[in-house]
């Protein structure tokens, strides 16, 4: 805070920074609750605000609100949602299990940025409880805001940010698809494959991430909002949960729904955790395609070498000229976040006990993380690592014709075992399948070249 003076709060004897936004509750939740220094991630701090926006909005619609006190609520919101207060909103990610610290930090900051709007105006302060969390607990509106900040990630971030990374995948397979390479299973040779066949099996993996993310993302549009302390909805208006959700639906322009069960949206927090696997699986697609791409670009003299990676940084503090795969390393270290945080999410899930989940706070905090980190780290995957990819035709080539497993394609004209004897002669010899049959005569030249020719195996 920029001022050492305090000044007594009206809700209790609790003393607060003289330019403090926030009031009593929130003083006792920062002087509590020293642990990590990170604060509430900021879209759910704006999913929160943006519900006691609506809040206000249909409480004034209800009469249940004065019209002019609901207007400078909504002012003190729409402030915040544009980023002016966020100093205001300090309270650590560890904290009360229901996120009600945090609720009553958001009620806090916008009754006394709201009373200071109406000034003159106010004949009492609006109050953080009665008035700004009218109609609502913590134990709705904070996991409200958790499946609307999500969603929202999802929708605006991540999943813009894959349909990009799916189309370069998708145009490497077709760039490459005339390039005959070596297949490998169980880290040995295998049959010949073409690069394009390999980098259609990698969008693949990419448009099926977005169909689960989507399809299990489906389960934050249900809000527990109107369910207040327990699920029975005491203390709210009968039709303040649908006006409320109707309106953010409109905000946001994303479905949102009241929930079918209450009980059940309160109680447990499933729905996370059926997205967070969703994000575990994608971490765990991009992670596949990242391996292989750093693998087969190993080298450049001494391993695959079939792909060129692009060199974005030098890779070495003492081999000049050493270029690293640093982009695939990187979102590789992205993804094993991912999955960490995925097994935070779903021991979180596990708190749920009776009627409400009391481990939220950290649950939407993986959550987020893991959206925002794929999010950013698939799009400079793409950019800085894809777009410049090239395959070696002539490395394939050699590899290729190195390979015993050609003599696969031998089997149904000489019988398997017959092939396994030369596929272990050509090994024991230091010679290609090719160099042995020509040398054993088995197979006229042009029978051996059709067999072995590689268009074949495709």
């Amino acid at each position: 805070m920029s001022s050492t003076r305090t000044e007594k709060d009206s809700l209790g004897s609790m003393q607060v920074p003289a330019d403090a936004l926030y009031g009593a509750q929130t003083a006792r939740a920062i002087e509590n609750f020293r642990i990590s220094g990170q604060p509430l991630p900021r879209p759910l701090l704006y999913a929160l605000v943006l519900i006691k926006k609506q809040a206000a909005l249909v409480n004034a619609d209800l009469e249940l609100l004065d019209q002019e006190r609901a207007a400078a609520i909504v002012t003190a919101a729409d402030e915040i949602l544009n980023g002016k207060h966020d100093r205001h909103f300090p309270v650590d990610i560890y904290q009360t299990g229901s996120g009600t610290s945090s609720n009553m930090n958001v009620n806090e900051v916008i009754a006394r940025r709201a009373g200071q709007i109406l000034g003159a105006k106010s004949k009492k302060p609006i109050h953080p409880n009665d008035e700004v969390n009218l109609g609502q607990s913590s134990n709705d509106a904070f996991p409200s805001a958790i499946h609307v900040a999500c969603a929202q990630q999802l929708q605006e971030r991540l999943l813009p940010a894959l349909q990009p990374l799916e189309k370069l995948l998708a145009a490497k397979s077709a760039e490459f698809a005339r390039i005959i390479k070596i297949g490998r299973t169980h880290l040995q040779d295998a049959t010949p494959l073409t690069f394009g066949q390999v980098f259609s099996g990698y969008a693949r993996q990419i448009q099926l991430a977005q169909e689960r993310l989507a399809t299990e993302s489906s389960g934050l549009y249900e809000l527990p909002l109107g369910g207040t302390a327990v699920g029975t909805g005491i203390n709210t208006h009968a039709e303040f949960a649908q006006r409320t959700i109707g309106r953010i639906s409109k905000q946001t322009r994303l479905p949102f729904r009241e929930a079918n069960n209450h009980f059940e949206a309160q109680a447990a927090r499933d729905a996370l955790v059926a997205v967070s696997g969703s994000l575990k699986s994608c971490a765990v697609s991009l992670t596949k395609v990242a391996n292989d791409i750093r693998l087969l670009g190993s080298g450049p003299r001494c391993g695959y070498g079939e792909l060129q990676l692009p060199a974005v940084q030098p890779g070495s503090s003492i081999m000049p000229g050493k270029v690293n795969p640093v982009m695939a390393e990187s979102l590789i270290q992205v993804c094993a976040r991912v999955i960490g945080n995925d097994s935070c999410i779903t021991l979180c899930g596990l708190g749920g006990y009776f009627e409400l989940n009391t481990m939220m706070p950290l649950m939407a905090a993986a959550m987020l993380e893991s959206i925002d980190l794929l999010t950013n780290a698939t799009t400079l995957f793409g950019d800085r690592c894809l777009t410049g990819l090239q395959a070696d035709r002539k490395r394939c080539t050699e590899l290729m014709e190195q390979s015993l497993s050609l003599v696969t394609s031998l089997a149904p004209a000489i019988g398997y075992d017959r092939a396994a004897e030369l596929a272990k002669q050509a090994l024991h010899e230091g010679k290609t399948i090719r160099e042995l049959l020509l040398a054993e005569r088995i197979l006229p030249a042009e029978e051996l070249d059709r067999l072995l020719d590689p268009e074949q195996m495709i």
